[in-house]
């Protein structure tokens, strides 16, 4: 069977876990990791056991044992990063935030089509088999019309991320963030918001340590996302539908949901998940291995639609 070669392009704190998605995925292998600075890529393949490190960016976009380049630098740097492997006809799979502007998202994809390049935003959350079944709950009608969906996510330890606090590098809460629950929100309910607005917590100078969005969808369901790295609280996502409730903690990465109906039953939703990278990783491989420019699920204008939403309210707040 026909291998994928991974390039990885950052050392940063989430490509060890990703690295173990790769690993567990049907077809997926690691080829090459790269950082700036050699001895660090150099570092991070020893403890990786991940055969070749490069120095530059650009080096590992040029090595033919590379078929699809994963992206995980600083928010800021993705746009540059991903035009740089797709000018090379490289796949590319870029972490949230995809971009920080929606006129770089569809110069990215317009490039990856040109090129006959896959291109998709890394998003985990919606390829997790609780995901599927959250999605099929709703779709049969058991929790009745969904009406409402409310979204809390916590991250109080962020100060190892030093350009956090950084607009300019692409920093905040939402930047960071905020992508998850808005595109898991789409992606359940199946459609775009044809309505939002919010409010953040922002220093002068400094980005957004928390946020809250109240977003309207298609047939009168609305939702609320908060995110914030004050607080030390509860994540989970909550599914309010006129027969009962879903709640799914940490939604991102779960193996378990709960459903309660207003009569007073209890359902679980269980899957067994040893990593939260490898069902996106193999989604990415049966693409990649098909031919596809785009992935059906997290598509072109889910990604696009939504860093357009994260620009326009970085626009109000500042």
């Amino acid at each position: 069977m026909k291998r994928v070669r991974y390039g990885i392009l950052s050392t940063a704190q989430i490509v060890p876990r990703f690295v173990r998605g790769i690993r567990e995925s049907k077809v997926g292998e690691v080829t090459t990791i790269a950082s700036r600075d050699l001895e660090r890529a150099k570092e991070a393949a020893e403890k990786l056991e991940i055969p070749k490190a490069y120095g530059s960016y650009e080096a590992l976009c040029l090595d033919q044992e590379v078929d699809i380049v994963y992206i995980a630098t600083y928010n800021k740097g993705h746009y540059e990063a991903a035009k740089l492997a797709l000018t090379h006809k490289k796949h590319v799979l870029l972490e949230k935030p995809f971009t920080l502007i929606a006129a770089e998202a569809e110069e990215l994809f317009a490039l990856a089509r040109k090129n006959d390049c896959f291109l998709m935003e890394a998003q985990k959350a919606v390829f997790l088999p609780i995901t599927s079944q959250v999605k099929q709950v709703i779709e049969q009608g058991a929790i009745g019309r969904v009406r409402h969906i409310r979204s809390v996510t916590a991250y109080p330890n962020i100060e190892h991320l030093k350009w956090f606090h950084s607009l300019d590098a692409g920093g905040g809460v939402l930047h960071s963030s905020g992508s998850y629950p808005l595109e898991y929100i789409q992606y359940i309910l199946g459609s775009a918001p044809n309505g939002y607005t919010g409010y953040s917590s922002m220093e002068k100078g400094r980005s957004d340590d928390q946020f809250e969005l109240v977003l309207k969808f298609p047939g009168q369901v609305l939702a609320s996302v908060f995110i914030t790295v004050q607080l030390d609280i509860p994540s989970e996502m909550v599914i309010y539908g006129e027969k009962g409730k879903i709640t799914i903690p940490y939604f991102w990465k779960t193996d378990h949901a709960a459903i309660s109906y207003n009569d007073g039953r209890e359902e679980s939703l269980t899957s067994t998940v040893s990593s939260e990278f490898v069902f996106e990783v193999n989604h990415v491989n049966e693409c990649i291995l098909s031919g596809l420019q785009e992935s059906p699920i997290m598509t072109e204008k889910l990604t696009v639609d939504t860093v357009g939403l994260v620009e326009e309210m970085y626009k109000q707040w500042l």
